[in-house]
This record gives C-alpha cells, structure tokens and sequence, in this order.
C-alpha cells in the first residue's frame, strides 16, 4: 500500500515538475521574444493631429501587434513643441534614462520645430542666415542625442526618421528641407546601427486637404503613411 501511495506522489510531482517546465520554458521564451522600442520627437511623434490620437506611433504598434511574430512594445516620449536640444535634456531624466538603458531599439524624429522656430514660427518668409545657423546646431544637438543612445545602449538600433515639406508647393521650403535632410542621412550613414526613413515623398502630389490636420500636422491618414513608410522600409 504505501509503495503505491509513494509511486502515486512521484507521479503526482513528476506532473507538477513538467507543467512548471514547461510553464517557465514558455514564459522564458516569450520573454526573448518581447522587444521595447522607445520613441523621442516632438508632435509628430506624439501624434498631434490624428483624430484617433495613434499617431504614426500607436499606428506602427497596430501593424506590428497583427504582422510580427515578436512581442514589440513601444515607449512614446514625443512632446509637443520639442526641439532636439529638449530631447537631449529630456534623456537626463532618471525615467527616460532608464527606458533607454532597458531598450531594445529607437526611433528618433525630430528637427522640424528647430527649423520653424528658427525661422520664426512658420517657413512664410524665409531667413536664410537664420535657418543656416540654426541647421548647424541642429546637427550638433542630433549628434548628442545619438551618442546619448549609443553610450546608453550601444546593442539597440536606431530609426532616424526624415523631415517632410509641409508646403509640398514651396520650392523655396523644398531646398531647406533637403538640405536638412542630407545631414540626417549622412549621419545615418556613418553607423551601421542606424537606419534612415525618409517622409519627405509621402505627400507630393497629394492634396494636403485629405492628409493634414493643420497646416503642419498630418491627420490619421497621413501619419498611416508615415507607419507604412516604416514598416516598409525596416525589417523588425
């Protein structure tokens, strides 16, 4: 009698042992899977704009909850009326610095309120000298927040998002922003790490009607441009 009851409790731990193996081997392994992705920007990248309030951002997490097999989470800490020198004081916060040490990569859009603020609010008329000075501490402070991520974390990858001409008409614009946008690929290209996403295509030849909300700010569909242009261009 007791032989069985001591072969039933071995059976019994036995099962208890599998299903605790399995539990953890499971939970470990959805562990490995999941991947945060932290997001800095102004109100592009908090989604200013967007009826829905998704934004390019809460739009990439839809398409990435229903296309990828890994688990992404996306940390948002676009802030409205950021400049890039704003990003670099906002990674000096004990919270944001530890998202960024805990990241498994980054996307980071920012410089289009350093050039309109620059300029004096609004690209109607343009100042030249403003605009040139101020590119130069663009790319200055962009720098700083890109070896603020790679000291941080040099594992993770980045997404550097390009800026985008919101007067698809205004040649004049058009100059500045490529101008601005060639040193933000070439940066990009300095570090195998970092992937350049160009906009500036999204919104030629479109009427700005159907995918702005403001003069500035795409609408829903706009920013559904911006997170196809993402997932078409990067292998998550």
């Amino acid at each position: 009698m007791k032989n069985k009851i001591y072969l039933l409790a071995g059976i019994i731990l036995l099962g208890i042992g599998i299903y605790l193996s399995i539990t953890f081997l499971g939970d470990e392994k959805k562990a490995k899977s999941s991947q945060t992705i932290v997001a800095f920007g102004d109100s592009l990248t908090y989604g200013y704009g967007d009826e829905t309030k998704d934004g390019y951002i809460g739009r990439l997490q839809s398409k990435l909850d229903k296309e990828s097999d890994k688990n992404y989470r996306i940390t948002n800490h676009g802030v409205y009326g950021y400049k890039s020198s704003d990003v670099l004081q906002q990674m000096l916060k004990p919270k944001v610095a530890e998202d960024i040490k805990d990241a498994d990569m980054f996307i980071v859009y920012i410089g289009t309120n350093d050039l309109l603020k620059s300029n004096g609010g609004d690209l109607y008329p343009l100042h030249h000298e403003n605009l040139v000075k101020a590119k130069d501490i663009y790319e200055d402070k962009l720098n700083g927040i890109l070896e603020t991520l790679e000291t941080a974390n040099s594992d993770a990858p980045v997404i550097l998002i390009g800026l985008y001409n919101p007067y698809p008409d205004g040649d004049k614009i058009e100059k500045y922003i490529d101008h601005w946008n060639k040193s933000i690929r070439k940066k990009a290209a300095e570090e195998k790490h970092i992937t350049y996403i160009s906009t500036n295509e999204l919104f030629k030849g479109k009427n700005k009607k159907q995918y702005f909300a403001d003069s500035l700010h795409p609408n829903g569909k706009g920013y559904e441009l911006i997170a196809d242009k993402i997932m078409d261009n990067y292998s998550f």
